[in-house]
């Protein structure tokens, strides 16, 4: 069976989104039995030749993919969390707000963000990926457009509320679409990179406030509402140019070849991915989310880093400014911190994808990140609270990928890794609520002690405490699997049946010992 280049038309059915990962005509899955591979493209040749192969497609995969995936997320981000950088070029007295009504602003963002992201998903899953993501990219635009037009406290505030809204579905989106692309110990690396784009946009989105900051009272706007304005003018431009630049699933991607196609389809099958399965959807996948435990563990770890992370990125402009720096020192002050923890991001994604340590990986990160915030919390010189930033946004930035490679590596099912990933960054946004309100005008003077000692104690007891924890539960189920003691869960069913069950199973029907201690590996 050869894999088709192109769907035939006029047949009146409409493929699903697991029918174009499989790269299979529709109907023709069930002629394939449960874990058969589709034909071998490279039957023939050595191992050392198939290698070469295999590495080719991958740095093929990388430039078509990453790159432009990675401007998304950093243009993303930047939007979200520029409203730091207007802050201090006049935001609040232009508009005439309270610093309780700047941080209502902040909130209301986070608040359509987390409640529409798992219907983004659903979304992301009957739309194409070239068409969803231009279009959500087009309209956050214009409403960052139109935030540089707003006159008070209601227009922010409506303005913030949709482009959460239009936000929603990027980051799970895109981290879903990469799941369809790499094999589970290249996800995590590939996750890195794309997340370091936040840390990029921090660091760029300081030296653009300071340039944008210079137009003040140009065309009767002052800076801030240049710095929207700019900023969601080119958020449009690059939403269109993404209808050409962001392709589709496998088996559609025009810049591979009917043979790559087939590669790329092998190496999902062959990493026993669900995303290489044919799977309909069933309430049964969304209620096996919601009883497993490991998705609400996950979701507070995540909360543990997405809440400093908005924290962070949301007042470290005003934070160095409160050490006595003036507005424009403080936007390029903000830039080396960022720059140093996509640094590492990408460091800890290549170590946890080489050691399938994820967990450890968290938890190495989060001390840094508390020792940081214990620097700021009891320092007295503003260049030590300078250093707490640094290691601050070294623990926060890189358990945010790792944290999302973890759950997703250790979730299997299309549906049921879609519904795990929704509860667990949704639940982590929501507490940009939190974030958005603990650092206060009033407490200017004391060093923003209160909102420290908040970052502190959720890195403390989320971060490092929940990573601890399901690493050690992930230890004693890994102990029971291998002793045999989930077997009565396969007992007396098909091997389709076993393969539905997911992560639940015991994987008793892998290829080899090897690959049976990866899955096995990889849940630590």
């Amino acid at each position: 069976m050869s894999l088709p280049e192109k769907r035939e038309s006029g047949s009146g059915h409409s493929p699903s989104d697991d029918e174009k990962i499989d790269g299979i005509r529709p109907g023709e899955f069930e002629t394939l039995r449960h874990g058969e591979l589709p034909p071998d493209p490279d039957v023939g040749l050595s191992e050392e030749e198939k290698a070469k192969f295999d590495r080719r497609l991958l740095w093929k995969l990388d430039l078509r993919l990453i790159p432009w995936l990675c401007l998304l997320y950093l243009i993303s981000f930047l939007d979200r969390t520029n409203i730091g950088n207007a802050r201090l070029i006049h935001l609040e007295d232009t508009l005439n707000i309270t610093g309780g009504q700047y941080n209502a602003a902040l909130s209301v963002f986070f608040v359509s963000y987390a409640l529409a992201e798992p219907l983004t998903n659903i979304l992301l899953k009957r739309l194409r990926p070239s068409v969803f993501i231009p279009a959500i990219m087009i309209l956050w635009g214009i409403v960052m457009t139109t935030m540089g037009l707003v006159h008070n406290f209601q227009g922010l505030m409506a303005a913030r509320f949709f482009l959460g809204l239009a936000e929603a579905g990027l980051f799970p989106g895109i981290n879903y679409y990469l799941s369809c692309w790499y094999k589970r110990d290249e996800f995590g690396i590939r996750a890195a990179i794309f997340f370091s784009a936040a840390a990029v946009s921090g660091s760029f989105g300081g030296l653009l406030a300071a340039a944008i900051g210079n137009m003040d009272h140009i065309g009767g706007k002052r800076g801030w509402a240049w710095i929207f304005i700019l900023e969601g003018l080119a958020t449009v431009l690059i939403g269109v140019a993404s209808f050409w630049m962001v392709f589709d699933f496998p088996d559609e991607a025009t810049f591979l070849s009917d043979t790559d196609r087939q590669r790329v389809i092998r190496r999902l099958k062959a990493d026993q991915q669900s995303s290489a399965e044919h799977e309909e959807f069933r309430i049964a996948y969304f209620w096996a989310s919601v009883k497993d435990w490991k998705t609400w563990l996950y979701a507070v770890i995540y909360m543990g880093c997405d809440g400093p992370l908005y924290a962070l990125s949301l007042f470290l402009p005003t934070i160095i400014n409160g050490l006595g720096y003036k507005a424009t020192e403080a936007q390029l002050l903000s830039v080396p911190p960022y720059a140093a923890a996509a640094i590492l991001t990408i460091t800890i994604g290549y170590v946890a994808d080489r050691t399938h340590q994820r967990g450890l990986c968290n938890m190495a990160a989060s001390i840094l990140g508390l020792v940081g915030f214990a620097m700021l919390l009891s320092a007295k010189s503003p260049a030590v609270e300078y250093a707490g930033t640094f290691l601050g946004a070294l623990g926060i930035y890189p358990c945010i990928a790792n944290t999302i490679t973890w759950a997703s590596n250790n979730t299997e099912g299309v549906y049921k890794r879609g519904v795990t990933l929704g509860f667990v960054i949704g639940w982590g946004n929501l507490n940009g609520v939190v974030s958005s309100n603990i650092y206060q005008k009033r407490d200017q003077k004391s060093g923003y002690k209160p909102g420290h000692g908040v970052v502190f104690s959720y890195l403390v007891l989320f971060l490092l405490g929940g990573s601890a924890l399901q690493y050690v539960l992930l230890k004693k189920e890994n102990a029971r699997r291998r002793a045999g003691k989930l077997d009565q869960l396969i007992a007396g069913k098909s091997e389709k049946e076993i393969e539905l069950l997911g992560d639940v199973r015991q994987v008793l029907h892998t290829e080899s010992y090897k690959r049976r201690q990866h899955w096995i590996q990889d849940t630590d």
